[in-house]
């Protein structure tokens, strides 16, 4: 029954703020002031207004096409058909395990600094499956209680944040946010890229436009107000972060370091208040994004890129969320977070790029500007060339995963097509809006 219920302003936001209010600001908000030391507060500034760019496209898609299917259905829209457009899809339900891992990975490390003091493995691990396993039972529920959920998780969160934020202006050294303490431009630029994955939960909310009440009023209002509020919010808590910490702090403590950051001002409370609020905060990431990736699972499979059990109903959600729940806790267990979060980034900024050039193609359909659409085509583009160049020079090993990730992806997704010798019937990757344009069409045709 769950699925049948609409949702609001309120919900979508809180989906598209839970998507990105997560493991991105928690889990690497180190990894960038490690890059771009006092400038993490303006990488955070440049990739969000990246993300803001591109929310123009997702409007108007969203708007002209709503499916739950989200991004895939726009790529299809746009480039047809074809196995470019079933490489891109992979490529976005991996990036959405990646996410998935880098979520769970932070909530096991501040659940574990929580409990036993200090990062502890088998707790970690422990941790991981558990709130992993949780959601997709809540997912498995539905769009309306998923929805729910996040509206408290959401309003907790960010509660907690903003009192962090606004008490510890008052412990901040101004020495430590002085230029000098500012890496080189392309360092900043480069610690911001590579986090971009931290602002990548807004397109969550395309995957929730058939569901959405009064669409053409909450969709924007949803995308536009999400957005900027998580980038006000990181860069104000990075601003709070690198003015409490010293260098080696961030780097002893990279993976739970806005706990540290809370005990000049608060003490050890602060540290365990903000490790409750880091815990809360991925757990409602994993549960937005798991929404989002089980829908692109259940699509893709329907196109004929994924085994059928993807596309399998279980209650009010699909068999893919157990899949990409158990694919999250194998990344998340097994592999590097500095790597896979350069692979997670490349993975979003490609796709977002190539949604940003789908507007373009498609703004006639949209009634979109399309210069606004190209300059965020360019703008995710160019991210791409300076994140690719920047690791290939000072850490090359993470290009690997990248490479791994982007390769396997086309790989799984030519084979198993070519194998299939599976031609899809219908230029739509969503059967409900399907049948809503051959209804428009007649309506026309009728009224012609």
């Amino acid at each position: 029954m769950f699925s049948r219920k609409k949702i609001g302003f309120l919900e979508a936001y809180s989906i598209g703020v839970g998507g990105m209010v997560g493991g991105g600001i928690f889990a690497v908000l180190g990894l960038t002031i490690t890059l771009a030391g006092g400038g993490a507060p303006v990488s955070f500034l440049v990739a969000g207004l990246i993300a803001l760019l591109t929310t123009y496209s997702y409007i108007k898609l969203s708007l002209r096409y709503p499916s739950e299917g989200g991004t895939i259905e726009f790529i299809v829209q746009a480039y047809g058909n074809t196995v470019f457009a079933g490489w891109i899809n992979t490529l976005l339900l991996v990036s959405y395990i990646i996410m998935l891992a880098l979520y769970a990975y932070a909530f096991g490390s501040y659940g574990s600094a929580l409990i036993m003091g200090e990062e502890t493995e088998w707790v970690e691990q422990l941790l991981i499956v558990l709130v992993l396993s949780l959601f997709v039972g809540i997912n498995l529920m539905g769009a309306w209680m998923t929805g729910k959920s996040e509206d408290i998780m959401v309003f907790i969160k960010l509660a907690i944040l903003i009192i962090f934020s606004v008490a510890c202006f008052f412990t901040i050294d101004p020495a430590k946010l002085s230029l000098e303490n500012w890496k080189s431009p392309l360092s900043i630029v480069t610690g911001g890229l590579i986090i971009f994955l931290a602002y990548e939960g807004f397109e969550l909310i395309a995957n929730t436009a058939g569901d959405i009440k009064d669409p053409e009023k909450n969709i924007p209002r949803a995308f536009f107000w999400s957005v900027f509020s998580v980038i006000v919010l990181y860069v104000v808590v990075a601003l709070v972060a690198v003015g409490n910490l010293t260098p080696e702090q961030v780097v002893k403590a990279k993976d739970y370091v806005l706990a540290i950051a809370a005990e000049p001002f608060f003490g050890k409370t602060g540290f365990i208040v903000i490790a409750i609020a880091a815990m809360i905060s991925t757990a409602s990431a994993i549960n937005a994004t798991l929404y989002g990736g089980g829908r692109v699972s259940y699509l893709i499979a329907k196109y004929g890129e994924l085994p059928a059990g993807f596309k399998k109903k279980i209650k009010n959600g699909y068999e893919g969320m157990i899949i990409i729940g158990l694919a999250a806790i194998i990344f998340a267990t097994m592999f590097n977070l500095e790597n896979i979060s350069v692979a997670g980034s490349f993975g979003f900024l490609t796709i977002f790029g190539l949604v940003n050039l789908a507007n373009f193609i498609l703004h006639e359909e949209t009634n979109s500007n399309r210069r606004i659409s190209f300059v965020a085509f360019l703008a995710c583009l160019a991210s791409v060339v300076v994140l690719v160049g920047y690791n290939f020079i000072h850490n090359p090993s993470s290009l690997v995963s990248t490479l791994v990730v982007v390769v396997s992806s086309f790989v799984f997704s030519y084979l198993y097509r070519f194998y299939r010798d599976h031609e899809p019937l219908s230029e739509y990757m969503d059967k409900r809006l399907e049948r809503k344009e051959e209804a428009s069409k007649k309506e026309q045709e009728t009224e012609a």
